[in-house]
């Protein structure tokens, strides 16, 4: 929101999401809908700010103004990019939505594409 971080990225995956577990709905407000990039190919300038949120991933912020930037596997250090900081969400279309299972009634997202319960998501992640 304030400029002060900057996020290049060379080329994105395939893939938009958005997840519904407990922690990304408190952190955002609402799902997390982010679009997917390899480490090599993300590149942030700026005060950014981490935490490690769970054993398995990492949550990133602009310590300036505060929005959130990205979530960050530890397994293959891949991004889920908030969709909100590109043109047309990078112009990619959303085709899986994780932890259904947890997402509120109001929630719906149209459209054919995954969706996995949290059990689904963890085994999806490699997560035990």
């Amino acid at each position: 929101m304030c400029g002060a971080v900057t996020v290049t990225v060379a080329q994105f995956g395939d893939n938009m999401h958005a997840c519904h577990c407990d922690m990304c709905r408190r952190w955002t407000g609402s799902a997390f809908v982010a679009v997917r990039a390899s480490a090599k190919d993300v590149d942030l300038q700026g005060p950014v700010k981490t935490i490690a949120s769970s054993d398995w991933a990492m949550r990133g912020w602009c310590d300036t103004c505060g929005p959130t930037l990205f979530y960050r596997t530890n397994a293959d250090g891949s991004y889920g990019l908030s969709a909100g900081l590109f043109a047309n969400t990078a112009g990619r279309q959303l085709n899986i939505e994780y932890f259904v299972d947890q997402k509120p009634d109001g929630f719906a997202y149209a459209g054919d594409h995954k969706r996995l319960t949290e059990a689904e998501t963890l085994a999806f992640f490699g997560v035990k």
